[in-house]
């Protein structure tokens, strides 16, 4: 079958059918790309087309994705941290009150729409809710004072255990 009359049976223009690319190959701009990749495991396309500009190769940032992407280029993965085996044992925990507090936060909104927390504190022994302190904004700072009340109430704790918010990873909190 002739060229036009395929091209008529398919709906394509005679033009693409022939077209030949004349963009260069390259070679020299790929292997910097994939030296530079090797060296620098974590940079992305972005931060190479950075390094390739500063050892004046002027390339386009496109270009740079187009041919890190077509070398098979990729931030390599961080491998993942390995895990113990088996069930990990509970921290044992004297079964005395006042031996383990452990302190969280609870979110709820209000009819109007503002939001308001709850910083609890419970002593993991006995379940009992040692204290319910109720705000719109619990600071750091707050977090201490109201520690350091419950604490001249009723005594220092074994240990405290919290998640790490903000509030509780805070330099007050620490010092």
């Amino acid at each position: 079958m002739s060229e036009r009359r395929a091209c008529r049976v398919i709906d394509a223009d005679r033009k693409s059918v022939r077209y030949r690319s004349t963009r260069d190959d390259d070679a020299e701009l790929r292997e910097k790309l994939r030296e530079l990749a090797n060296e620098r495991r974590r940079f992305g396309y972005r931060r190479l087309h950075i390094l390739l500009r500063r050892e004046g190769k002027m390339i386009n940032r496109k270009k740079t994705q187009r041919l890190y992407k077509e070398e098979g280029l990729a931030v390599r993965r961080r491998l993942s941290r390995r895990r113990a085996v088996g069930t990990r044992a509970p921290a044992p925990v004297l079964a005395l009150p006042n031996q383990r507090w452990s302190l969280d936060f609870v979110h709820d909104q209000m009819a109007s729409g503002r939001r308001f927390r709850v910083l609890n504190v419970v002593d993991d022994v006995t379940r009992e809710c040692l204290a319910a302190v109720p705000d719109t904004s619990i600071s750091g700072r707050r977090v201490v004072r109201e520690l350091t009340a419950l604490i001249e109430q009723r005594g220092k704790p074994g240990m405290i255990v919290s998640d790490n918010g903000t509030e509780l990873t805070s330099n007050a909190v620490l010092a």
